[in-house]
């Protein structure tokens, strides 16, 4: 039985480890390696520093599904809605931009609640804190190695972390990349970003009527939403949070600050914008490095395959473009590869 290690557990991790055990079944022996110590990536979920109930989305907010991809993708859509993992968005986005005929999807359990989902069909052997630093090709097989703990032997490896950090890795990869596949790479750009979640006590009422808030003609803030609306969920007791998303620009300019410094730069902002706003009982924040994708590879050919024997492909939205949508063709482009080579 082929040994396949996927890197990386987001949207296109999960989705290409459920695929292989939907179409391959017992004929594969799928394992998942992230150097997080979660699954969902950019659609991550995080829990209040002092307290386990609560949570918020530092990353992806909602799903916004085209009437083309409504139909190409129905089948993922129909799976999400009837096991409850999706719902229609029906809160308040002021200030939103949308396209006629598209539909916004939100999640009631949090962003990762989609990659938890496609991770527990997938039967799919799961590790955290496995940060692949190394590839070598050994014959017929690839040694990975990480950055703690032996290394270990697969017959394929699929990547779908971020194309920097793919770029970054030892070993065989960078060798084998034509120039032409080099240069591709070398050409794909992420926004960069910060996110800061607020949590409040139970007693926390907001007088603003909006679940999410798009802000104009800021230089820091970007986006404000109030996780309870915008998951249609009730505080259920644990008292509301709140998620604050900076802006592109933002984020570049201050991309090599620590989060520590940024944090009261952004909180300061949100005060000016909403002055009425109570003291948090916790506050997190995270820094994306890698948040959207501005430049994909060009063609948009949804995987890179760098060798065929032993197979060592890349995918992810930098392959196809960066939303749902993309994620969902780039992991459906490296399973028609990986069964023609299983």
């Amino acid at each position: 039985m082929p040994r396949v290690l996927i890197v990386g557990s987001g949207l296109t991790g999960s989705l290409c480890a459920c695929l292989l055990r939907r179409e391959l079944q017992s004929g594969v022996h799928v394992v998942v390696w992230d150097k997080a110590r979660g699954a969902g990536g950019r659609m991550c979920t995080t829990r209040s520093p002092d307290s386990s109930s609560h949570s918020a989305d530092l990353g992806a907010q909602y799903i916004t599904v085209t009437p083309a991809y409504a139909l190409s993708h129905h089948s993922f859509y129909s799976e999400l809605l009837s096991s409850g993992i999706l719902q229609p968005l029906r809160g308040l986005m002021e200030g939103a931009r949308q396209n006629h005929g598209d539909t916004n999807y939100v999640t009631p359990l949090g962003m990762s609640s989609v990659v938890k989902y496609f991770l527990s069909q997938s039967g799919a052997d799961l590790f955290f804190e496995h940060h692949v630093t190394a590839l070598f090709r050994r014959g017929a097989s690839w040694e990975v190695q990480k950055k703690v703990g032996d290394s270990e032997t697969f017959d394929a490896v699929i990547l779908t972390m971020p194309v920097p950090q793919i770029l970054q890795l030892q070993g065989d990869l960078v060798p084998l990349l034509s120039v032409q596949q080099k240069q591709n790479l070398e050409r794909v750009v992420y926004s960069s970003r910060f996110a800061v979640a607020l949590f409040y006590s139970p007693d926390v009422a907001f007088g603003f009527p909006w679940a999410a808030r798009y802000v104009t003609h800021n230089s820091c803030i970007r986006y404000i939403t109030v996780e309870s609306r915008r998951r249609n969920t009730a505080d259920s007791g644990r008292g509301p949070s709140l998620v604050v998303h900076t802006s592109v620009q933002f984020g570049l300019e201050h991309l090599d600050r620590d989060k520590e410094d940024i944090q009261p730069v952004i909180l300061q902002e949100l005060y000016r914008l909403l002055p009425d706003l109570p003291q948090p009982m916790s506050i997190k924040c995270h820094k994306w490095r890698y948040s959207q994708v501005l430049t994909s590879v060009p063609d948009s050919p949804g995987h890179m395959t760098i060798l065929e024997k032993p197979l060592l492909v890349c995918g992810g939205d930098a392959f196809s473009h960066s939303n749902f949508d993309g994620c969902v063709e780039s992991a459906l482009s490296m399973l028609s590869v990986l069964k023609d080579q299983l």
